[in-house]
């Protein structure tokens, strides 16, 4: 995990996807920044973005547990569990350095202090300029 990450006082959050097979780790600030995104895929699937660096992130689990979707423009490469289903990250196309993690896959998720933002990935080409 990076440096910059541990030196900007973050801390060690865990998560995993409904059956555990999928789990992972990764460094972050103490309150998270949550993108909750109205794309078709975010809100069928009531997914809570959190961005994520590769450097902070680490995938604690087989990777062949997880299996890959890709939709649209291709550009995403949406991780799903091959047993329970559930996405708790994924390579999203507008940050090709990070992971957007599911703030829902998170231990403890609802005591988390976060700041939410809305997003609107409906209109992705014109809303990814604020990003």
């Amino acid at each position: 995990m990076s440096t910059r990450a541990v030196n900007r006082g973050a801390q060690r959050y865990r998560g995993a996807c409904h059956c555990g097979a999928v789990s992972f780790e990764f460094l972050g600030p103490p309150s998270l920044d949550v993108l909750d995104c109205n794309c078709s895929i975010c809100a069928a699937s009531g997914y809570l973005h959190v961005t994520v660096p590769h450097a902070d992130f680490r995938l604690l689990s087989d990777p062949t547990v997880l299996s890959e979707y890709r939709f649209g423009s291709r550009q995403a490469c949406h991780l799903f569990c091959r047993h329970c289903g559930i996405k708790s990250f994924y390579q999203p196309r507008s940050h090709p350095d990070c992971y957007s993690v599911n703030l829902r896959c998170l231990e403890d998720w609802p005591q988390i202090p976060v700041r939410i933002s809305s997003f609107d990935g409906r209109r992705w080409e014109a809303a990814n300029a604020r990003l």
